[in-house]
């Protein structure tokens, strides 16, 4: 081998080392990261296939089965429809609707 390829292999090491992925970080595992990206991918989807929820005006974050709901709703009926969408998805452990009602 080179000087060339050895320090090549050297920085693409440093770099694999070093990325900021949470699951490197011990934050979560592979399997739980997964998990959480497919509850908000249904959470979403249940949103947009819904005519009482304005799906672009509601934000959808999980964290280990923990729904957090955020953003605006135009009355206390889509509010309510949200968290009950979200509750409803498989995987669901808990929903924070934090989701505010405009005037």
């Amino acid at each position: 081998m080179n000087t060339r390829t050895v320090i090549i292999a050297a920085a693409l090491a440093a770099a694999l080392v070093t990325s900021g992925c949470a699951v490197q970080r011990g934050q979560q595992t592979v399997g739980g990261y997964v998990d959480d990206s497919a509850i908000t991918a249904q959470v979403k989807s249940s949103f947009v296939g819904n005519k009482d929820v304005g799906a672009a005006s509601i934000s959808v974050e999980t964290l280990e089965g923990k729904v957090m709901l955020s953003g605006f709703a135009k009355n206390e009926a889509e509010k309510a429809a949200a968290g009950r969408l979200a509750m409803s998805a498989k995987g669901v452990k808990s929903v924070e609707n934090q989701i505010i009602v405009q005037p």
